[in-house]
């Protein structure tokens, strides 16, 4: 799971879009990827970002990435840098996936377990989570050592939580609030 700011997401639709007009959504999609892979690199990543170069020194590093790929997504990475909204490259990848999902009437999820769970436990939430929320859940089983036992499922801002530590904090918080006998507080 991941976030994306509202101005990425327009650039995403939009190049969403005219990729799928063109008939050319995989290798744009591809594409983002590579780029997305490139950016992740520290030292790529410190120049390409840095405002002391200018933006046609900066995008020069990625010229020869940028040349195998469709027309579409060197032109959106060209304007993004004539625009001066070269940071949509840092989380375009998150948007176009999550348009992805969307179209697809999907969603990305976390599973928190003190251990791995297994493909058929994982199957069978998914199938729960599918009837619960309406759409295909893709889970990431992230391993949480401090919940103890049971399992945490986060699916966008929604959060389930049937782990023995959000139990135990539920448990603590009823007991809080309850109020107390005339007999207990004497």
């Amino acid at each position: 799971m991941s976030s994306f700011d509202a101005v990425s997401a327009r650039y995403a639709e939009a190049l969403y879009a005219l990729a799928q007009k063109a008939g050319a959504l995989e290798s744009v999609l591809g594409d983002v990827e590579r780029l997305t892979a490139e950016i992740a690199s520290p030292k790529v990543r410190a120049y390409l970002f840095n405002p002391r170069f200018a933006a046609e020194q900066r995008i020069k590093i990625l010229d020869p990435l940028l040349g195998g790929m469709h027309q579409l997504t060197q032109n959106l990475v060209r304007l993004l840098f004539d625009r001066n909204r070269d940071g949509v490259l840092l989380s375009l990848g998150d948007a176009l996936r999550a348009k992805q999902l969307t179209e697809r009437g999907a969603v990305d999820g976390v599973v928190e377990s003190a251990r791995p769970l297994s493909g058929e436990q994982l199957d069978e939430l998914k199938t729960g989570l599918r009837a619960r929320m309406g759409k295909e859940v893709l889970l990431d089983n992230r391993i949480v050592p401090d919940l103890v036992g049971g399992i945490r499922v986060i699916v966008g801002s929604s959060m389930i939580d049937y782990s023995v530590k959000g139990r135990l904090a539920g448990l603590r918080d009823r007991m809080n609030r309850a109020p107390l006998s005339a007999a207990a507080r004497a």
